[in-house]
């Protein structure tokens, strides 16, 4: 990737997720069928152990799932509802993350998203065979096709901008 495409990117996740856009994040797909994209996991989104912070986790799946679901809803409101997560192996300082959120459910009222994150890494048998090892797994569920209020009317224009060109 040369200098001005990842310019571009971090403009994107800027745009799209402040917060994200602060540790590091960024967006790879922005569709109401996939959304994704990828961390390098620094100091500043390690516990003190130096790995990945579970609350870094959390924070990616809530913010994915709820772009997904805006986009799903036709750009209505949308709010979680429950967040849960599994942190079934670590990801270490240095590491590369990737996301991937994709609607298990879309129904009218409430929408059910899904929420993994994966990092490289070898095989069971120790050897250079690089593969997607699952970190974590999330269900966000999410109450949708809330009217947006006037206050809020220009909320959807970053995913409306992007999510054609991602």
């Amino acid at each position: 990737m040369d200098r001005r495409e990842a310019a571009d990117d971090e403009t994107k996740t800027k745009e799209l997720a402040p917060a994200l856009h602060a540790i590091g994040f960024v967006f790879e797909k922005v569709s109401p069928q996939l959304v994704s994209g990828r961390l390098h996991v620094t100091e500043i989104v390690c516990q003190r152990f130096r790995v990945l912070n579970g609350g870094i986790s959390a924070l990616i799946a809530e913010t994915l799932a709820s772009m997904g679901a805006h986009m799903a809803s036709g750009f209505q409101r949308v709010a979680g509802l429950q967040l849960s997560i599994n942190h079934v192996r670590s990801a270490a300082l240095g590491d590369i993350v990737t996301v991937h959120a994709t609607p298990l459910t879309l129904g009218k009222t409430i929408q059910v998203w899904e929420v993994r994150l994966w990092k490289e890494g070898s095989d069971n048998n120790n050897n250079n065979n690089n593969k997607q090892v699952l970190i974590s797994s999330s269900r966000v569920t999410l109450l949708s096709n809330m009217p947006v209020p006037d206050s809020a009317k220009d909320a959807a224009h970053p995913l409306k901008k992007y999510a054609s060109k991602l």
